[in-house]
């Protein structure tokens, strides 16, 4: 054979073991497990919330996600799991926009006594259950906006991978604010302490470059939605008010640079030149939005913003403050921010501003955040607006309305269902009896799963 030949055969030979190889090479490849297929029999279904429920309609559920919506109760498919849910209300899984999982939440005096003898082991303990709290009472999906940045991260992967009960977590670390801010964990603290603290904080910043700075290294750390203190906040252990703490400069800055990223940007902030200045710098939500004029309604409106408006928060905090449970500088400012949440908020949603659900609960208890509603409804809201507030449009809210918020084909199988309508009466949703996240069945006739299923 010459050298020519030779060359020319390689490709043959190369070919011929190929296929000789093919049929042992398919038998290697290991073949994917059949499709996980629940059906739930629905006697009423808010697949859209905004339009009218349906009465008889079966979900289908392949692998997590909705794969189809029939009218009336279709048999299952061979090997399918049915859901019998006929004589329950079944709605998407709610959306708090506004939670701290990480640590003792609703319990600021057991917070404050065991801040020398407690570390982020324990708080990890307590997130943990926070979670599965949290998802019990039908939120499937939250945005944590301020615990420890490496814990919720690590919370959030564990919860996606199946391993820990518990909500979609859509975190932000450690909120961005100037030094003595809001956010600033110095405040209240004696000077040896305060400089301890001061050096290992990476959340405050001074000045537009050094916001740019804060805002990058929370994203570093893993914050899918970055906050920041536009104003004083009621919790912080310090007098000064409610009023704006941050320059336009610093907040125009630190939103250009989440935007830049793909991030959204939430603002705390309570008194109104605060909440303009943000609305005006381009912010996404803001959230609490305490004190509300017509002008800052129609900032609202011109740039598109979201308010949250956590209104179980200033009711909780006052009445913790009053029983002595906060610290004295925290006093006065719950009265302000009770005082003038309820009218600020009713003037909102009289004009017709953008409203996502929040709670900030961490103040208020886990679990509790349904009581939200009712707030809600007082404040001039319909049930079903109230409903629309905790599922799509919270989900439009955070850019994810194409995967969760409704129960249409290609979202996430996030699934509550209710005793009674809660579009009669939203208090029916303190009492969620079911619940089910990708798929996953958590709580069913108001009793607790095995997690992991088994």
């Amino acid at each position: 054979m010459s050298e020519m030949e030779g060359v020319m055969m390689k490709p043959v030979l190369l070919a011929a073991l190929m296929m000789l190889a093919a049929p042992a090479l398919a038998q290697e490849r290991p073949v994917p497990p059949p499709a996980k297929v629940t059906y739930v029999h629905a006697g009423t279904l808010l697949d859209r919330p905004g339009q009218p429920p349906r009465r008889a309609a079966t979900i289908i559920i392949r692998d997590g996600k909705i794969a189809e919506v029939r009218d009336g109760y279709a048999a299952p498919e061979a090997g399918a799991t049915l859901i019998d849910l006929k004589d329950r209300f079944v709605l998407p899984g709610l959306i708090d926009m506004h939670v701290h999982l990480w640590g003792i939440g609703g319990d600021p005096m057991r917070a404050r006594l065991g801040r020398l003898n407690r570390d982020s082991f324990d708080e990890m303990v307590e997130a943990q259950k926070n979670a599965r709290a949290t998802l019990e009472a039908g939120f499937t999906t939250v945005r944590d906006l301020g615990g420890e940045p490496r814990g919720v991260r690590a919370l959030r992967d564990a919860i996606d991978a199946g391993d820990i009960a518990g909500p979609t977590i859509i975190n932000a670390g450690r909120m961005v604010s100037v030094t003595g801010g809001h956010g600033d964990g110095t405040n209240g603290l004696a000077e040896d302490f305060a400089d301890a603290v001061h050096a290992h904080q990476i959340n405050t910043c001074d000045g537009p470059d050094d916001c740019r700075r804060a805002v990058r290294m929370q994203i570093g750390l893993g914050a899918q939605v970055i906050k920041f203190a536009a104003t004083g906040g009621v919790l912080s252990n310090v007098a000064g008010g409610l009023g704006r703490q941050m320059t336009a400069e610093e907040m125009r800055t630190l939103i250009d640079t989440a935007h830049a990223f793909g991030r959204k940007v939430a603002a705390h902030s309570h008194a109104g030149a605060g909440t303009d200045a943000a609305l005006e710098a381009g912010v996404d939500t803001i959230d609490h939005g305490t004190f509300i004029d017509d002008k800052t309604v129609a900032l609202f409106k011109a740039k598109g913003a979201w308010l949250v408006p956590t209104m179980i928060a200033p009711v909780t905090a006052l009445a913790q403050a009053r029983s002595g449970v906060l610290p004295p500088a925290t006093i006065p400012k719950a009265e302000a921010a009770a005082a003038a949440a309820f009218e600020s908020h009713k003037r909102a949603i009289a004009a017709g501003v953008k409203i996502a659900f929040g709670t900030d609960s961490g103040v208020s208890r886990h679990g509790d955040n349904a009581k939200e509603f009712a707030l809600m409804v007082r404040a001039g809201m319909t049930p079903a607006a109230a409903i629309r507030a905790a599922t799509i449009d919270a989900a439009d809210a955070l850019g994810r309305k194409d995967q969760i918020g409704s129960i249409e084909a290609g979202k996430a199988a996030d699934i509550v269902a209710v005793a009674g309508d809660p579009t009669v009466d939203v208090t029916r949703l303190e009492s969620v009896d079911f619940v089910m996240r990708h798929g996953v069945t958590v709580k069913q006739r108001g009793q607790r799963q095995s997690f992991p299923a088994n």
